[in-house]
């Protein structure tokens, strides 16, 4: 999408570490921020988050 970090954590409401560390796999976000980045990045939230079978 271009974003940079920061762009799209201001149009989700939280922190650029916030989604650096969603990014690396360090945090699992909330249902909720994962539903606001898919919007933010205008994907489904399936493309952006899976269980690995």
């Amino acid at each position: 999408m271009g974003l940079t970090q920061a762009e799209l954590a201001e149009a989700c409401g939280v922190s650029r570490k916030t989604v650096n560390t969603v990014e690396n796999c360090v945090f699992i976000p909330s249902t909720v921020l994962a539903l606001k980045l898919a919007r933010a990045l205008n994907q489904p939230v399936e493309m952006l988050f899976w269980l690995e079978e």
